[in-house]
């Protein structure tokens, strides 16, 4: 069976590689492990920085990603709904 991926699924592999690097990470090493295409990476991008759960800095030539506290709030409680969703094999 071959099952899609949610809009909260993505947004959830995002914000957990970010995590995962540290809390900073650039975007095309974001784009492989959330496993997502350019075009993509940037939608949902656009969407998580205009709702300020990831910041963008500029640090010298390079581009980095940073998650914000929204960020982690948001994906403690995405963990959690997983769990719950597990749990009841939903």
């Amino acid at each position: 069976m071959n099952m899609r991926r949610t809009k909260m699924d993505i947004i959830g592999d995002m914000l957990i590689s970010i995590q995962n690097k540290g809390g900073k990470i650039k975007p095309t090493h974001l784009m492989y492990k959330a496993n997502l295409s350019h075009k993509l990476l940037n939608t949902y991008l656009d969407e998580l920085v205009s709702k300020e759960m990831v910041s963008e800095i500029q640090k010298g030539p390079s581009k980095y990603l940073i998650i914000t506290e929204k960020g982690v709030v948001f994906l403690s409680e995405f963990r959690k709904m997983k769990e719950f969703q597990d749990a009841f094999g939903l």
